[in-house]
């Protein structure tokens, strides 16, 4: 069948798959969940609201502890935000957050998208597993590591 539009791929295949380790190896050691969601284009001024928009479509709030974190990455546009459930963010406070937008836009600054999102849920895993460490018999994988891809 015949489609007018092209699902436009961000990364490689190896840069997804890489992306999506990142994200279940963070998890493995926490009750926390992170998710990653990429578009083009920022539809708002501020990315940050955008995220909260994103975050509250894919109810990330409705996990347990309320542990869950929202990477927004607008590439054409050249923004991101994260955003984290109240549970964390009250934990590792505004600071943590300001030094892991650093980290990613580290390497964002050198077109190594995959490699600074990948580092930046190494951070987010480090600091959910810290505070919300991982139970064998009570976690559960409450929402899907693949990556979230808009327009």
């Amino acid at each position: 069948m015949f489609s007018l539009f092209k699902k436009k791929e961000f990364f490689s295949k190896e840069e997804n798959e890489k992306i999506v380790s990142a994200i279940r190896n963070a998890e493995k050691c926490t009750s926390g969940e992170v998710r990653i969601f990429v578009e083009s284009k920022c539809k708002f001024i501020d990315p940050l609201d955008r995220a909260v928009e994103i975050f509250s479509e894919l109810k990330m709030e409705t996990t347990e502890d309320r542990n869950a974190v929202l990477l927004y990455v607008a590439l054409k546009d050249r923004q991101l935000a994260v955003y984290a459930d109240k549970g964390i963010h009250e934990k590792v406070g505004d600071q943590f957050w300001q030094d892991v937008v650093r980290t990613i836009l580290s390497h964002f600054n050198k077109e190594n998208y995959a490699e600074g999102i990948s580092q930046c849920i190494k951070e987010i895993g480090e600091a959910l597993q810290q505070n919300f460490p991982y139970n064998k018999d009570t976690d559960k994988n409450e929402l899907p590591d693949e990556i979230i891809f808009g327009k």
